[in-house]
């Protein structure tokens, strides 16, 4: 593997127009370069979609703006942030970010109202009675709030991602990602989280996603972000990109997954 130095960029201040930036990120798993000199930068209360096929590097690149992964080279600045190794800045930064899965990642041996408060009582220090009312609050907003006392095994996998959305909601954070959160989903439920991530978008949460649901990114999207090996091939607002792609290698994607 090799490394070169790229001059680091100041962070943008707290105050700043800008939720993240990556610049010049690289990163390897052993000998394999997954990304290769991404760079892109996310306006707050912008909305991104990532697509591209797999192995595109896509959800790494989601999984790096809050270190569950750690990129190798660059610099990734999340709400003013820089991300390092730095445990201190780790946990400022994922404070304010939140994540939904493909797998959900729901405690399975605590109830929803449960899964929903353990972060907001542990991490934000906040009293029990209220993070349950904020948890009843979000639950309400995603449509399930009568699912409160029940365990994740008791509802469908659609009422689980939602409910995995309202616990990051729990959070109040600046922004969400989402890593392809309806691919687990049998085709009936997947409307049912489009549908709430639809309705986040509107109240105007900077938010990155990873989807093959092109509809979702039609209609929510600012820019679509298109990946293939790595790398960022092409970025557009919505129209331009599905009716007028530049690049081959976009314009075969897009043939392959619209029909």
């Amino acid at each position: 593997m090799t490394m070169t130095q790229t001059a680091p960029v100041a962070a943008a201040a707290p105050g700043s127009p800008l939720a993240v930036q990556l610049i010049g990120v690289h990163k390897w798993y052993g000998e394999f370069h997954v990304l290769r000199d991404v760079n892109l930068s996310v306006k707050r209360g912008e909305r991104i979609v990532i697509c591209g096929p797999s192995g595109s590097g896509k959800s790494t690149v989601i999984r790096c703006i809050n270190r569950l992964e750690e990129h190798q080279q660059g610099q990734i600045i999340v709400d003013g942030t820089e991300l390092t190794g730095d445990l201190k800045k780790i946990d400022e930064v994922r404070r304010e970010v939140g994540m939904c899965f493909q797998h959900f990642n729901l405690f399975p041996h605590l109830t929803i109202l449960e899964n929903c408060t353990l972060a907001p009582i542990w991490v934000r220090k906040m009293p029990k009675k209220d993070a349950e009312e904020v948890a009843m609050h979000f639950l309400q907003k995603v449509k399930i709030p009568e699912q409160a006392n029940k365990y994740p095994g008791q509802l469908s996998g659609g009422q689980q991602q939602r409910v995995a959305i309202a616990r990051a909601l729990c959070m109040k954070p600046k922004i969400m990602l989402f890593d392809e959160p309806t691919s687990a989903l049998d085709p009936e439920m997947v409307k049912e989280v489009l549908d709430t991530m639809v309705s986040l978008a509107e109240e105007g949460m900077t938010m990155l996603c990873v989807t093959h649901e092109m509809g979702f990114a039609r209609q929510v999207a600012h820019r679509v972000v298109f990946m293939d090996r790595g790398q960022i091939v092409e970025v557009n607002e919505p129209n331009a990109f599905f009716a007028n792609p530049q690049h081959e290698r976009t314009k075969l994607f897009l043939s392959q997954i619209l029909h």
